[in-house]
């Protein structure tokens, strides 16, 4: 009888423990909100990274990550209007008037890659060896060769705009410049057929260059440096934000694990990486 009761209450006690420590487990695995919306760029989609930091960081932290990728603009104006939780994009001075603007909090670097100039390999411009982006993209206006812009508001876009100014070319309105309104890996498609220059970041032209009858043909001007930041949605202008959740990933993103995934993401493949990580580093030290 006494045997009986003590394995009674073994019994008893062995169920509460099990309990407790399943609460606990489930408490950490299963967060109160459950989806994040992370508002990206086509080039951290179309590279293939998020395709594997996504599932490392939802299987770590029990969240679940719902991308839309789209131009870095157009990934701030959701970010303004409250439909996204954090934001991974690459338009620096995009970003701060964001951050200012209070949207945007914790804006924190990730990595960078470069952009590049790509064309037809006949390169009718001639704008191969030329050092200078700005001056390759004269001899593209002087020559009339088509050049196809994606014309979307992202930071690729962006950059362009600023690389055609430091040219002192305006191609709006000129036959020879046409714009698509997609994201980069379809503009790359359209260039290809129309054997067309256009600017595009390394690691989307990298990911698809097989299909692509393109190639690089100006790259390594400090002006094409393209860097990417992670920027959390701020909760005291959108309450409703999974904010929880936005810093989760931001963490995720700046953390040594997913940096050295980056630093080699790419390597096996294309025999160089797609981006490179730049956790706590300097923006003013990138490139050096």
């Amino acid at each position: 009888m006494k045997m009986f009761k003590s394995s009674k209450w073994f019994i008893i006690l062995a169920v509460v423990a099990a309990l407790v420590m399943l609460g606990a487990a489930g408490a950490f695995a299963a967060p109160k909100q459950k989806n994040i919306i992370l508002a990206t760029t086509t080039s951290t989609q179309d590279s293939g990274l998020l395709d594997t930091l996504i599932p490392i960081f939802e299987k770590e932290t029990g969240y679940f990550v719902k991308t839309i990728a789209v131009g870095s603009g157009q990934a701030m104006k959701m970010g303004e209007k409250g439909e996204a939780d954090v934001m991974l994009v690459h338009s620096p001075d995009a970003e701060k008037k964001f951050v200012e603007a209070g949207y945007g909090i914790n804006r924190r670097l990730v990595m960078h890659n470069d952009f590049i100039i790509v064309g037809p390999p006949n390169d009718p411009a001639g704008i191969k060896g030329v050092k200078s982006s700005s001056d390759a993209l004269k001899k593209i206006a002087g020559a009339n060769a088509l050049f196809i812009s994606r014309g979307d508001n992202s930071g690729t876009h962006a950059k362009e705009k600023t690389l055609w100014k430091k040219a002192n070319v305006n191609p709006a309105g000129q036959k020879w410049f046409q714009e698509t309104g997609l994201g980069m890996g379809q503009t790359l498609n359209v260039a290809s057929e129309k054997k067309a220059y256009t600017l595009a970041d390394r690691g989307t032209f990298l990911a698809i260059r097989k299909n692509l009858g393109l190639t690089i043909l100006n790259e390594g001007d400090a002006a094409l440096l393209n860097i990417y930041h992670v920027i959390e949605v701020n909760g005291a202008k959108w309450p409703k934000a999974n904010t929880e959740g936005a810093k989760a990933f931001a963490d995720f993103m700046v953390s040594k694990k997913t940096q050295s995934i980056i630093k080699t993401f790419g390597v096996d493949k294309y025999g160089s990486p797609l981006f490179f990580p730049d956790a706590g580093k300097k923006v003013e030290d990138l490139g050096k």
